[in-house]
């Protein structure tokens, strides 16, 4: 299955001023697609730090998403981190300083024309009805850190990205992982292939714990729930969803 990785690049991530939401949402939306988020990396706003980073995940994964540090304030060096990581020029692209100059709609300032800058060699993609195209270099795909416009910028190139789509079943169980572990054990010597979690609940009025059963193979995750109600007593399985 294609792999990925994602840096979420700002200080104010790792400050805590800013809570990352990207995160979780790439991460479901790639599961969705049947693609495999292997790696999530939180790193400041260092040029060598952001460089190093990509040009390792790059060599890694089949793709690279990064989040933030896009922007034309001081702070947003992603661009000139890319362009280190790949040895490339940054240079300005005409033609989206020419979209820039359409979106605003007034004579640009000097840090409306850093937008323009990319590194030498990359791919724009147009997001759907965003003026600003996605950004992509070799395997990896530049996204801005707003999660409304990260979302949306995904949204419009997702069709890019596929594999075998996880299937997934939940179990909601109303005793403690300590009394069905070993049902769980049991499982997974009939299913080794299976993707089983557990995942302890305090506060949850009516369940313990939530199981969940995946796999890419949706007649062998049927045989796998249908094995695992066997085992847990009726009264024990509050549902399944």
């Amino acid at each position: 299955m294609p792999t990925a990785g994602l840096l979420i690049i700002g200080n104010e991530i790792l400050s805590g001023k800013v809570v990352d939401t990207n995160s979780p949402y790439l991460a479901g939306e790639l599961r969705r697609l049947g693609v495999d988020l292997e790696r999530i990396l939180t790193i400041p706003d260092e040029i060598d730090v952001i460089a190093r980073e990509v040009r390792s995940m790059s060599d890694q994964y089949d793709h690279v998403f990064t989040s933030g540090g896009i922007g034309p304030t001081h702070d947003d060096v992603t661009i000139d981190s890319i362009a280190q990581a790949f040895g490339r020029e940054v240079v300005c692209s005409e033609s989206l300083l020419k979209r820039i100059e359409q979106g605003q709609n007034k004579p640009l300032n000097e840090a409306m024309r850093k937008m323009a800058l990319l590194p030498e060699g990359a791919t724009m993609i147009d997001a759907g009805d965003l003026w600003f195209p996605v950004i992509c270099v070799e395997n990896v795909y530049i996204f801005p850190g707003i999660p409304e416009l990260f979302r949306k910028k995904f949204d419009s190139i997702r069709e890019r990205f596929s594999g075998v789509p996880v299937q997934l079943t939940r179990f909601f169980v109303t005793r403690y992982e300590s009394e069905i572990a070993e049902d769980l054990h049991a499982l997974l010597r009939q299913f080794p292939e299976l993707m089983l979690g557990s995942y302890p609940r305090i506060s949850e009025p009516d369940f313990r714990v939530m199981l969940t059963l995946e796999s890419r193979d949706p007649e062998y995750l049927q045989r796998a729930v249908d094995a695992l109600r066997s085992m847990l007593p009726a009264d024990v399985i509050r549902r399944v969803e």
